[in-house]
């Protein structure tokens, strides 16, 4: 007995549980359908801000992204988003908050459009993901249209994405850039709360927001982009003031070589704040050049931008000028060390509004 026993309990011992032969190939393919990254930007800045020294070690921000395919189609992502509150008992604190949380359904090719897809939920606008993945400095600070407060990059809504005509070869995607890849250019258009993602809706105004990007000759000069974005809604104030915005970008990018030019024109903005002392919507104008020269050798860049900012064309010689001259060292994909001086000017008074020497890293993965 005791000899049949433990031959039974041997050939049990051989047999798949529920567990292994079940749990485990699912918990392999969840694994394989979630994917889990990060981006996060430590800096130390010296100078003077606002008339005042400035020295401090800091975190800018910080995300944590995950993203889950549900099916071939549909995904979903969400991202913490850790930055230092600047106001209230809690001035001075690092708080997190969301800043993408959205499900993505992806069609079938349409006519030119090639791999459409939409957001929905609080998502991507439609321009700065698109900049920011021309120009790779975020870690300076945030790009012109945002660090003017025209608009930021996410808001609550939909966004409906797609590349024009087909990809750009592999090559041009591994040596140049595999974001928005469009053989003839990319699209992207939707409609939002308005506000931003860290903003409180205070009216029922939805804004229009759209970007049309041509790649003219990808043959011949692949790298050479023109893109337009509009916007068309209300400033997020009880008021609602209006809010337009026309920009026009040019870029160039090949392995050694970025070059961005953009003008905007406009009124309000989407906090509703750039207004008169009757609530009505001010004009606005200005541009930037950005400029990265690489070194594919040795993972350095040198970087350099120029932005230009009216938020009173009535009143002459009163412009805001900012220059940002760098030194970068890429460690690993777009991880990188950053060294620059970045300086802030008002036309019209002799002194700097800031004046800062900044030394930062981004870690990416």
């Amino acid at each position: 007995m005791r000899a049949v026993l433990a031959i039974a309990l041997s050939i049990t011992s051989l047999l798949p549980t529920r567990s292994a032969a079940q749990e485990t190939p699912l918990r392999a393919e969840r694994e394989e359908r979630t994917s889990i990254g990060g981006q996060w930007f430590l800096n130390y800045r010296g100078g003077e801000a606002g008339g005042e020294d400035v020295s401090r070690f800091g975190v800018d921000r910080g995300y944590i992204v995950i993203v889950h395919r549900l099916t071939d189609r549909l995904s979903g992502r969400i991202t913490p988003d850790v930055s230092v509150d600047r106001e209230g008992d809690g001035e001075g604190d690092l708080k997190v908050r969301l800043k993408y949380a959205f499900v993505d359904y992806a069609f079938d090719d349409i006519w030119i459009l090639t791999q459409p897809h939409v957001e929905f939920g609080l998502v991507h606008r439609s321009w700065l993901d698109f900049e920011e993945h021309v120009n790779y400095y975020r870690v300076q600070g945030t790009m012109f249209i945002e660090r003017n407060h025209i608009f930021n990059s996410a808001d609550y809504g939909f966004t409906l994405f797609s590349m024009l005509g087909g990809q750009m070869d592999e090559e041009y995607r591994e040596r140049v850039n595999s974001r928005y890849p469009g053989r003839y250019g990319s699209m992207a258009i939707g409609v939002y709360n308005g506000g931003g993602y860290h903003a409180i809706e205070k009216n029922t105004n939805k804004s229009l927001e759209a970007r049309l990007t041509l790649r003219p000759l990808p043959d011949v000069l692949p790298g050479l982009q023109f893109s337009y974005q509009g916007v068309y809604g209300k400033g997020n104030d009880e008021g609602k003031p209006d809010w337009t915005v026309n920009l026009i970008f040019a870029s160039w990018e090949s392995p050694h070589l970025v070059l961005t030019g953009q003008y905007y024109w406009g009124r309000g903005n989407m906090r509703g704040t750039a207004v008169d002392d009757d609530g009505n919507a001010l004009p606005q104008n200005g541009g930037s050049l950005f400029a990265e020269v690489r070194s594919r050798r040795n993972g350095l860049s040198l970087t350099g931008r120029l932005d230009l900012f009216d938020d009173t064309p009535d009143i002459s010689d009163d412009e805001k000028t900012r220059f940002i001259v760098g030194l970068a060292y890429y460690v690993a994909g777009n991880s990188k060390l950053l060294l620059d001086y970045d300086a802030e000017k008002r036309r019209g008074i002799d002194s700097y509004e800031s004046r800062l020497l900044k030394f930062s890293v981004e870690f990416a993965f």
